[in-house]
């Protein structure tokens, strides 16, 4: 009978730590299961590639997921210095205030600024001094621009980014012009809203990443020089900076922020630059 007992009570521990190994494992698979989000905030130029890296990405490391947001250059160097994303976004070099806080950069392609106007429009080439005038407004209309307004006519409508907007930085910074644009300029928090407005006034001029150029507008030389990549990489065409992407120097990213920013820097990685911008290797 004693046996009998024992065997019950073996046979219920038994059970027992069965039960309890079961839960544990299910456990696990529900962690793995739900698997880690990557967080990536910051520069809308910045972000189209980004989305393009993210579906490679996912697409090879089951688990994973890479949520994206824009909101200018200037959130993704607050967001990745606060801890509010694992990697920030910006379009533009930090400034000086800038490097002296908790952040580390990560330099990933260069992309150039192209300028549009809308597909009806004759214009097809201004330099660099052209452009500064227009959108510092000692330049107004179109015929005041002489043979390179080759016959368009009436108040030009200068269309710029938001204050914020990393592009809009280095826009001004490359042109020479910061904190000069014209008072009436029309700006926009994003890339595809410039782009509406050009595609759409057959009067209007900006400036956006030369990655996101398609053919609802028109993209223009500058002092004779074609927006490509060739150009760039070269420096003959002169209007382009860098992608960078930015994490906490005090804490170090975790083991999958890690494995996705090394990625980036791989060759898999830069080989999806090159459909648009121009690779760091």
């Amino acid at each position: 009978m004693k046996k009998l007992l024992c065997y019950s009570a073996c046979s219920v521990l038994t059970l027992a730590v069965l039960i309890s190994m079961a839960a544990c494992s299910k456990n696990r698979v529900q962690q793995e299961e739900g698997g880690f989000t990557i967080t990536v905030g910051g520069s809308s130029s910045v972000s189209p590639l980004i989305e393009m890296f993210k579906d490679a990405y996912e697409s090879a490391n089951e688990g994973v997921t890479i949520s994206v947001s824009t909101s200018g250059s200037g959130d993704g160097i607050r967001g990745a210095a606060e801890g509010t994303f694992a990697i920030g976004m910006t379009s533009r070099p930090l400034v000086p205030a800038e490097l002296g806080t908790d952040i580390r950069e990560h330099f990933i392609a260069l992309d150039g600024i192209g300028i549009i106007v809308n597909n009806a429009s004759p214009v097809s080439n201004l330099s660099q001094a052209q452009l500064r005038g227009i959108y510092t407004g000692s330049v107004t209309r179109w015929e005041e621009l002489g043979a390179a307004a080759a016959g368009a006519s009436g108040a030009i409508a200068v269309v710029s980014r938001e204050s914020a907007s990393g592009t809009r930085g280095a826009f001004e910074e490359l042109l020479d012009f910061q904190d000069q644009l014209v008072g009436g300029a029309i700006e926009f928090n994003g890339t595809g809203a410039v782009k509406a407005e050009v595609s759409r006034n057959v009067h209007a001029i900006a400036y956006i990443s030369l990655g996101s150029v398609d053919d609802t507008v028109k993209l223009i030389n500058v002092d004779g020089v074609e927006a490509s990549s060739e150009n760039i990489r070269n420096g003959f065409y002169q209007i382009a900076r860098p992608f960078i992407l930015l994490t906490r120097r005090s804490t170090p990213p975790n083991e999958h922020t890690q494995a996705f920013l090394d990625w980036i820097l791989g060759s898999e990685a830069q080989a999806i630059v090159r459909r648009n911008w121009i690779s760091i290797q």
